[in-house]
């Protein structure tokens, strides 16, 4: 099969959809286009199991954007990577219509091992000078994707069925959350990460990507606005991350509205991302630092190699 020249990937998670648009260069791939619209998909699903009908409107409204945007700028190849939130929902046939309908492509719902080996290529592929082995971390809205490793050798990866929004329907119902029900949540975060057989003591670098690690280190350099240059590549400190996260656990949501650089979308959900980062950090003996580059940058970087699995 013929590589393509010009390829998306969108990633479709649970509390948020994203697209890169990418052409094949030297250099791997130039980006044309990126784009971010939370739509809280996962509303609801840990509870009741299936999509709520306004999460999939808006859902398809994303759809209807990037539809357009696709194109505008002549994409020969797409794939609509779904995790977490599709995964645990019984009406999905609603959800794979809608996409079929607009973008002309059927949603895969990959796995969270493929998620995370994702994550991790995208990640290392960006940062290829990083001490190895790597620990790459992905919070998203319904799961977390741990992977330690180096290039070409992953010994360890995992998905967690903790995420931002699961954490925050589960158990941080106070706004702000109580201290008991902080400490539920923490116990929980804890369980997860001391049964995950991942080797936090080997890591020589930590990675975060995605959103609530790059809104965190936004938050941390004090942006007015968010600048997708000075969050890559940036550096926070454990000792920051973890007074960061008792700060947002302890605010309500208007409060966290007020931040510069804070989406409407995320504001209820961040004290649950940075809870997350901060107990895996407990674990740590290195800062995290923070990588545009993710799962996105995984799935092209597939698509511009020709092989079986590329969807057209």
């Amino acid at each position: 099969m013929t590589a393509p020249h010009r390829v998306a990937a969108i990633d479709c998670g649970t509390n948020s959809v994203r697209l890169l648009v990418a052409e094949a260069s030297d250099a791997g791939f130039t980006e044309l286009a990126r784009d971010l619209r939370i739509t809280r998909l996962g509303q609801g699903v840990d509870a009741a199991g299936e999509f709520h009908q306004d999460a999939l409107t808006r859902t398809f409204a994303a759809c209807d954007e990037y539809a357009a945007v696709l194109a505008d700028l002549g994409v020969e190849r797409v794939r609509f990577a779904a995790t977490s939130a599709a995964r645990d929902a019984r009406n999905r046939e609603a959800f794979y219509a809608g996409v079929r309908e607009r973008l002309g492509v059927t949603p895969e719902i990959i796995s969270g091992a493929e998620e995370a080996e994702l994550s991790f290529t995208g990640a290392l592929t960006a940062n290829p000078d990083a001490d190895v082995p790597a620990l790459v971390m992905d919070i998203g809205g319904g799961s977390t994707e741990l992977v330690l490793g180096r290039p070409g050798r992953i010994a360890r990866g995992i998905s967690l069925d903790m995420g931002s929004v699961r954490l925050r329907e589960r158990f941080l119902a106070g706004d702000p959350p109580t201290g008991a029900e902080i400490t539920e949540a923490m116990e929980y975060v804890d369980d997860l990460l001391d049964a995950s057989a991942v080797d936090f003591g080997a890591a020589r670098t930590w990675f975060g990507v995605g959103g609530t690690a790059t809104s965190l280190a936004a938050i941390v350099q004090g942006l007015e606005t968010y600048d997708r240059a000075r969050v890559h590549g940036s550096v926070v400190r454990r000792t920051d991350l973890f007074e960061l996260a008792s700060r947002l656990l302890a605010m309500p949501v208007a409060e966290v509205l007020r931040v510069p650089t804070m989406q409407p979308g995320r504001a209820d959900v961040i004290c649950a991302g940075a809870l997350i980062a901060g107990r895996v950090g407990e674990r740590l003996g290195v800062d995290l630092t923070v990588s545009e580059a993710d799962i996105l940058d995984g799935l092209v970087l597939g698509l511009l190699t020709p092989g079986p699995d590329a969807v057209g």
